[in-house]
């Protein structure tokens, strides 16, 4: 019967959606048969199976979704926190695309590099009962984090640790690519080399930084001045840079830090791009385009993504297995920007 509205008159009746028992009705079988079919028992007989898919798609039925995750304790969906969403996020794009196709569902959501909206937004996620989550660490300590994996939530951290807690991390080789990068301009003439990067709170920040250090010293070269960490702004960066290439001995060539900071050093160059040798921490699209080409360290963003969800699946079937760390090694793409000679 219509059920009355606001003003007392009866609208029309909402359909009533299809049900397991029309299923089963319709195509001739148990209960219980549809049930293995939808959640794909692969020991149901392939005719018998291929009836029941036919009937499902006939009654448009869609499986109760709230119901299979309280029957299994899964839900099926991952959440993801990272630095920023709003940028472009390669390796987010991985773990989407991976997840998707083994049936799984990504929720992201921004941590803008602050530890107060990283634990606002993991304990968020561990509200929402999801299956486990894959987290970009920015905070100092994740102790918080213990009482949800000692009830069984899967997390995976990648580019850089969590601390406090033990999980599953996928992490790029930092200090090869910078080793990478600075062996590269060396062997086009270069001594006079200068380092632009993110904040050193941050683990990678932290890691370039250091590596880049070490390098330094490696040729005899003096560290003072010439390693500018730092938050990324663009008046940050535009003002290194500046101190970078003025003076009596300027660098002749620059490695920057990760791909926010070597945008800000390419917009803060401009028509100079080009006029100092350039190698920049992570690939990015249109990189190519520029003129000279942009010469990179690609972090292989396609290999970290997948990495992180084969481990949050191994995690999710097997709590008890040996936490791991696995390290992926980045490699050097020339385009011209890292071959202009000193």
């Amino acid at each position: 019967m219509p059920r009355p509205d606001a003003t007392g008159k009866r609208g029309p009746s909402r359909p009533r959606r299809p049900t397991m028992v029309d299923v089963a009705r319709e195509a001739g079988v148990a209960l219980r048969t549809v049930s293995r079919v939808v959640n794909g028992d692969v020991t149901v007989g392939d005719a018998l199976a291929q009836r029941v898919r036919q009937v499902i798609e006939t009654l448009g039925y869609q499986p109760d979704e709230r119901a299979r995750q309280l029957r299994s304790g899964r839900t099926g969906t991952i959440g993801a926190a990272v630095r920023h969403i709003a940028e472009a996020h390669p390796v987010l794009r991985a773990i989407e695309a991976t997840a998707r196709g083994v049936g799984l569902n990504v929720v992201a959501m921004s941590t803008d590099d602050d530890e107060v909206r990283e634990r606002e937004a993991v304990l968020s996620m561990c509200g929402r009962r999801m299956d486990g989550i894959i987290m970009e660490p920015i905070a100092d300590g994740h102790q918080y984090l213990q009482p949800e994996i000692d009830s069984g939530l899967a997390v995976v951290a990648f580019d850089r640790p969590a601390t406090g807690v033990s999980v599953d991390t996928v992490l790029t080789d930092n200090r090869a690519g910078i080793r990478m990068a600075f062996e590269h301009l060396v062997r086009h003439g270069h001594r006079r080399i200068g380092y632009i990067g993110d904040d050193e709170r941050v683990y990678t920040g932290h890691e370039r930084a250091a590596a880049f250090r070490d390098c330094l010293n490696g040729i005899g070269e003096p560290l003072e001045g010439m390693v500018r960490p730092g938050p990324v702004e663009q008046d940050r960066i535009a003002a290194a840079l500046a101190r970078l290439l003025g003076g009596t001995a300027p660098a002749t060539a620059l490695i920057t830090g990760n791909y926010s900071t070597t945008l800000a050093v390419i917009r803060a160059l401009g028509a100079d791009l080009g006029t100092v040798a350039l190698v920049g921490f992570d690939n990015f699209s249109l990189a190519d385009l520029l003129r000279p080409g942009l010469t990179v360290i690609a972090q292989g963003d396609e290999e970290i993504g997948r990495t992180a969800i084969e481990l949050f699946r191994t995690r999710l079937s097997d709590p008890a297995q040996p936490i791991r760390t696995i390290t992926i090694p980045p490699t050097l793409i020339a385009r011209g920007s890292g071959e202009i000679p000193a």
